[in-house]
């Protein structure tokens, strides 16, 4: 496991070769041109598992994100040279990141940047699936609408409805406080129950059981990382659990929700329908979803602002400086602590 010990020997005295996998934003390329030895992926276009093999065989620092899986046998065919895994993003998952630590290769990520981005996105889904906003747009959009009526698209009010959060980090606290400014009533479930004084911040109940959250929900959002615990946490004996009618909103990671669970509920109707922005097999995202007249689907756009993904890349520089220093890199991720 990887331990707070591990650090960078000692300064690097030379300018470090970095290899990014994808194009990043324009001022945070030319800053990377300036600083370091840079190879950038202009075409972004994603690379292949033999790319990133001779990428990592040939850089001091490696820039993934969340699109390269780096698996163990990856990074034991890693170059002597490299020391860093300076992640563009928050998630880790897609890393391994106790072989690196084997390879005493330092893996350092960018918390907390897209924490509102994110927010905000999910709380598009919490206000839209429940009014239909999709159906609407669909109704305008193939000149359908033969105008107003008073039962036409009838949706479901937000006030006084209860939002059952799972995974109440910092994106689900920052959920949880734009919620309640539509009446909605914060219920969650987290691995630790949050200290008193942040639930009556939040005005937040903690549901001790997942399943016991599953049944009060008329909405449930997902903001949990994806993990052997976390894998299918969302599958058809919960969904069964869940109100007739209810929403879920996915902003997460697809691999908390088994997809043919979820099609299934929504096609029988026991979910009035679904806010999703990431899949378990992205890009590919199931034509049956993306059929179905309520279910706003999304292509991975909850940390896409400018702001969030310039300040994304602010950070990997930052954690690359401090480790070609001699120094221990701010966002360095730890394990087994």
């Amino acid at each position: 496991m990887q331990s707070a010990d591990i650090r960078p020997a000692k300064r690097l005295e030379r300018t470090p070769r970095v290899f990014v996998t994808r194009h990043l934003m324009p001022s945070v390329e030319d800053r990377m041109r300036e600083l370091f030895d840079v190879r950038l992926n202009q075409s972004d276009t994603p690379l292949t598992r033999a790319q990133l093999i001779a990428a990592m065989q040939d850089c001091d620092v490696l820039v993934p994100t969340v699109t390269d899986r780096i698996d163990a046998e990856m990074i034991a065919q890693a170059g002597e040279n490299l020391g860093l895994i300076a992640n563009f993003g928050a998630g880790t998952e897609h890393l391994h990141l106790d072989a690196a630590a084997a390879r005493h290769i330092l893996v350092t990520n960018t918390p907390g940047v897209f924490t509102d981005d994110t927010a905000d996105l999910a709380m598009a889904g919490i206000i839209g699936v429940p009014r239909r906003i999709r159906e609407g747009v669909e109704l305008i959009r193939s000149r359908q609408w033969t105008g107003w009526t008073p039962t036409a698209l009838l949706g479901t009010k937000l006030a006084g409805k209860v939002l059952g959060i799972v995974g109440m980090g910092r994106i689900g606290q920052a959920v949880a406080h734009r919620a309640r400014a539509f009446g909605l009533e914060i219920a969650y479930h987290n691995r630790k129950r949050l200290p008193e004084a942040v639930e009556r911040m939040f005005q937040a109940r903690w549901v001790e059981t997942l399943d016991d959250l599953m049944g009060e929900a008329d909405i449930l959002s997902l903001h949990c990382p994806a993990g052997p615990g976390t894998h299918h946490m969302i599958d058809a004996r919960r969904i069964g659990l869940m109100k007739d009618g209810a929403s879920l909103i996915n902003t997460a990671r697809g691999d908390l929700v088994e997809q043919e669970a979820l099609v299934a509920a929504l096609e029988s109707g026991k979910l009035a329908g679904a806010g999703l922005d990431v899949y378990p097999d992205e890009p590919n995202v199931d034509p049956r979803l993306i059929r179905h007249p309520n279910v706003m689907t999304l292509p991975h756009i909850g940390s896409a602002t400018r702001e969030g993904r310039e300040e994304s890349g602010l950070k990997v520089i930052a954690n690359i400086r401090m480790w070609v220093d001699g120094h221990r890199p701010p966002d360095q991720v730890l394990t087994g602590l």
